[in-house]
């Protein structure tokens, strides 16, 4: 009797992977795309979002960021996995691209102030280059032909927390000197409020003004969307015919947003006696019908012509309740300091 040859372990195992590649196939499985750059506990992947073929979806199991990259630079999709967009999508402008109109899009985007047409509106829909190292994405706009400045927004994830950094880099690619601020605006999901801490730091004998709040031409006071309270400055987002804004000297240097159950938080560094836009501002809430945008700014800078500047925001997402009035602000405020830090 002749002995039965039993087929080794590497052809059991090249069979078993061609039967999975057979059934992957035949059940229409299409996996997303690994960057090289992956670190052990995050991971970046190019994937199609909502008619965006090149779009990069970083994270680490407990947070979950999106970017696109043929608009851009926008991080469009901030929450759990499998949980609510923090950020706010336009639905009617969600897969677009080209064409010379500037578009909202959502999401998160970086801008450089003060604001004035056309310069703060040049248009971002035209395909940026995204390189993956590790924990990091890098996202490169092509230089603004209008402007000369050159965007870049440089995400960090946490490997094993609800948090990231994001840096906000501008660059003058242009002849002469260009005195601007650097801006990170995030068009958040409505529904929510935002929230401020009004300054606290004074003179020792308490004579001189500590706080600055900054009103636009169409922002009323009596407006029920502001709450004004004594250690909180509240925006909630609701609908409305009219927009509304306010800016702050926020020198906590942190801003943050409820919805749905969560806490997005903004820390950045607050730079004592710079000269910030916008009259000092430097955090400013817009609302209008539909969203709500939770911004914050650095001071203005000459850039000479190669020069940069970085603004930076540590981004956090807690569990924490809905704010709606200056008690359960003072509870989100608990949370806030007791989990996170200010920037370093």
């Amino acid at each position: 009797m002749n002995p039965v040859k039993r087929p080794s372990l590497t052809g059991w195992t090249t069979v078993l992977v061609f039967l999975l590649a057979i059934s992957a196939t035949s059940l229409g499985a299409k996996r997303p795309t690994p960057v090289k750059g992956d670190s052990p506990r995050v991971t970046i992947e190019k994937i199609e979002y909502k008619g965006w073929p090149n779009s990069y979806r970083m994270s680490n199991g407990q947070l979950e960021l999106v970017a696109t990259t043929d608009v851009g630079p926008r991080i469009i999709r901030l929450g759990t996995p499998n949980g609510p967009n923090m950020l706010k999508e336009f639905d009617d402008q969600i897969g677009k691209t080209g064409g010379k109109e500037w578009r909202i899009y959502g999401g998160h985007r970086l801008w450089h102030a003060p604001e004035t047409k056309p310069r703060t509106y040049a248009p971002d829909n035209e395909r940026i280059e995204a390189r993956a190292e590790g924990d990091t994405l890098h996202l490169t706009q092509p230089v603004e032909e209008s402007t000369g400045i050159q965007k870049e927004v440089l995400i960090r994830m946490s490997p094993d927390s609800r948090r990231a950094r994001v840096t906000h880099r501008l660059t003058n690619r242009g002849l002469w000197p260009v005195e601007l601020a650097p801006w990170a605006l995030s068009v958040m999901a409505p529904g929510g409020a935002a929230f401020i801490p009004q300054p606290t730091r004074t003179d020792s004998e308490r004579l001189l003004p500590n706080r600055a709040l900054i009103l636009w031409p169409y922002t009323d006071m009596s407006d029920p969307r502001h709450v004004w309270g004594k250690e909180f400055f509240i925006v909630k987002s609701r609908d409305a015919s009219h927009p509304t804004k306010i800016g702050v000297t926020a020198n906590d240097g942190w801003a943050a947003y409820a919805n749905n159950g969560h806490l997005f938080v903004k820390r950045f560094d607050y730079k004592e006696g710079a000269n910030y836009p916008d009259k000092g501002s430097s955090v400013e809430v817009y609302t209008a019908s539909g969203m709500l945008e939770l911004e914050t700014l650095g001071p203005l800078t000459t850039l000479a012509p190669g020069a940069s500047v970085e603004h930076i925001e540590d981004w956090y997402l807690l569990d924490g309740p809905a704010v709606t009035d200056e008690n359960s602000a003072r509870r989100a405020a608990e949370i806030v300091k007791r989990e996170t830090e200010p920037v370093k």
